[in-house]
């Protein structure tokens, strides 16, 4: 009698248990790292963010608008994946990433990246309306579309694609009722902007060879440390006073929470003026990395608390 070599045929006691919970186990850990899910996570807070500052609630339909920016930011990463794939398989920090490790083929990619985007965009159209499922387009298109092709081009792309930051609180504030002309929108757009701008740079002063090795244009074969230096210097503290703009413009209410937000910008300067001084031995851009990084969840925390009190 020969045997069969129907799948239905096979008890299900042959397959080790152990062996399908590590093959779930990777299949997650893989979609993790295509949807680069701490970025869209942040992405949707400062959804979150806009819905609250507009709305002034916190309720149920913070939900779908929320969920659908993430879905969608999901989707737009792992197609940001198979664009990025042939300079991805050249530097160090990206070689092991799903495409270039071999994990993922580009058509699994690009099924799983439709599949989100359009998820997503629905999620957000039936959660809130038309306009914000056209400024969650818009974000796609500027990321995918504009800024993932001008990289490869200049090494200034980093300051038309900060733009997109700024596209996912519009998305929370007009889903939370806001309009899309109100002036303080303008002021939080022009926040998640700017501090993309130095958050970038100092990537590029840690990894700028890898850049270069890859074939990306890098502003750090362009001007020297000292100068890029400088120039994050100035960025960020253009970054603290647009905190503090955020702050007067009528978006916070509560007097402790426009203070935290003073004190927080004053610090983020005097923590970024040590770039200003002279040699390069001992800078650590992670270090600054960081600190700017923990200032702007500062603002997120600060803007989604005070809404709500």
């Amino acid at each position: 009698m020969k045997p069969s070599n129907n799948i239905k045929d096979i008890p299900l006691q042959a397959i080790p248990a152990d062996s399908i919970r590590s093959t779930l186990i990777g299949m997650l850990k893989l979609l993790l790292e295509l949807n680069k899910v701490k970025i869209t996570f942040a992405v949707m807070l400062t959804t979150m963010v806009g819905y609250l500052l507009a709305g002034h609630t916190f309720d149920a339909g913070i939900i779908l608008p929320t969920l659908g920016i993430f879905i969608l930011a999901c989707g737009s990463s792992a197609f940001n994946h198979f664009q990025d794939r042939d300079r991805d398989a050249l530097m160090e920090r990206t070689k092991n990433r799903p495409i270039p490790s071999g994990r993922i083929n580009n058509t699994g990619v690009l099924f799983i990246a439709v599949a989100e985007i359009v998820a997503g965009t629905f999620l957000i159209y039936i959660g809130s309306n038309f306009l914000a499922a056209q400024l969650g387009l818009l974000a796609l298109i500027w990321y995918n579309g504009i800024y993932t092709p001008l990289k490869r081009r200049t090494a200034f792309a980093v300051i038309p694609g900060s733009i997109i930051g700024s596209l996912p609180p519009m998305v929370g504030w007009v889903a939370g009722g806001g309009s899309l002309t109100d002036p303080r929108l303008f002021l939080l757009a022009f926040f998640f902007f700017i501090w993309q701008v130095p958050h970038f740079w100092l990537l590029m002063l840690k990894y700028g060879q890898e850049y270069i090795k890859a074939g990306y244009p890098s502003i750090t074969s362009m001007i020297g440390k000292e100068q890029i230096k400088r120039a994050t210097f100035m960025w960020t503290a253009a970054t603290a006073v647009a905190a503090i703009m955020v702050a007067l413009s009528g978006l916070i209410s509560l007097l402790v929470f426009k203070i935290i937000i003073v004190v927080a910008a004053i610090w983020l300067i005097i923590v970024f003026s040590r770039l200003l001084g002279p040699g390069t031995g001992n800078f650590k851009p992670m270090f600054y990395f960081m600190r700017i990084n923990y200032f702007v969840l500062v603002m997120i925390v600060v803007m989604s608390i005070d809404p709500l009190i």
